[in-house]
């Protein structure tokens, strides 16, 4: 599945490893790929709007 807007373009699919299932993202346009075991999608749940606002401060890494 492909999700855009004016500012990303990702791609998300669900991929079986050997140590189970996997959310992979990717973002063609970075060349970046991460993946994420269920556990890890859940925590998305738990943190709050400052969260990310804090992430996206720096949306290219703390080396930016």
């Amino acid at each position: 599945m492909e999700l855009a807007n004016e500012f990303a373009v990702v791609r998300v699919r669900k991929v079986n490893t050997r140590n189970g299932a996997r959310l992979e993202i990717k973002s063609p346009k970075l060349g970046l790929t991460s993946y994420f075991d269920p556990v890890q999608l859940e925590s998305l749940t738990w943190a709050d709007y400052k969260m990310f606002s804090k992430l996206l401060e720096t949306p290219w890494g703390p080396g930016e």
